[in-house]
């Protein structure tokens, strides 16, 4: 079986695969600041909830990771208690797709791996939005090359500045409007975070269309299946695509079906 671990600034998604197969997945707040053994308690935890454990089933683990000490630390705890190298998502590593950036080391590991995952599951041209921290779009071609994206503050960003910046305004959960027209402070704020953020996305790829020709659009993140559902240029929503790529990228790298 293979764990698959997607650290994130806000959220860390871990995945366990048996061959193709999500069997398992959980969600975590990420921090910052944790050691190798903070680390292994917490995924021990997650892990004997199934009947697993790091010295049983588990023959691989595949990492991307956006929080450098984050990685150091999942890195030292692979070692540790399972007792073999993870394959990190990291320049040098194989994705089988070439990446069309000016500088191609400043693309984040999970920005990859949502492109492997697309262009695998639904070939190209894609384009994949990730409603995570920061709403992120990833753009792949007819042939499968990473052309490169937008980078937009995701929705808890916009709402953390909008409580901060404005006094009066109350700080409140992210949920579907009833209406595009609030009755109610609160109402009005959702409507301008959620169908803001879908009018966002439905702008941009129509822009993206304009530039490159139309695309599949496959929504992911903690918040797609909110938001995706309000955009009308989004036709799939896939929750953990970035788990399923970075299985792809570890079999191209350790072999094996995990």
């Amino acid at each position: 079986m293979l764990l698959a671990i997607d650290v994130g600034n806000t959220e860390t998604v871990l995945g366990v695969f048996q061959g193709p197969e999500l069997e398992w997945h959980w969600r975590m707040a990420t921090r910052g600041r944790t050691t190798p053994d903070e680390l292994a308690l917490t995924y021990a935890g997650f892990l004997e909830q199934q009947g697993l454990s790091f010295s049983r089933q588990i023959t691989g683990v595949v990492l991307a990771s956006v929080v450098p000490e984050q990685t150091q630390a999942l890195r030292e705890m692979v070692r540790r208690y399972f007792h073999f190298d993870p394959v990190v998502l990291e320049p040098g590593v194989r994705t089988g797709m070439p990446i069309l950036y000016d500088n191609p080391r400043e693309v984040g590991a999970d920005r990859i791996a949502n492109a492997v995952a697309a262009f695998d599951q639904f070939g190209g041209p894609a384009v994949v939005v990730d409603f995570g921290t920061a709403t992120k779009f990833e753009v792949i071609s007819a042939a499968g090359e990473y052309l490169g994206g937008v980078i937009a503050p995701g929705i808890r960003i916009s709402a953390a500045a909008l409580f901060g910046a404005a006094a009066l305004l109350p700080n409140v959960e992210i949920l579907t409007p009833r209406s595009i027209i609030g009755k109610s402070t609160v109402e009005s704020i959702r409507a301008g975070l959620v169908l803001g953020t879908a009018a966002m996305v439905d702008g941009l790829i129509e822009r993206i269309a304009k530039e490159q020709g139309p695309a599949v659009v496959i929504a992911t993140g903690g918040l797609a299946a909110l938001v995706s559902s309000h955009c009308a240029s989004v036709q799939h929503c896939e929750p953990w695509l970035t788990l399923r790529g970075l299985r792809l990228i570890y079999e191209r790298n350790a072999g094996g079906d995990g």
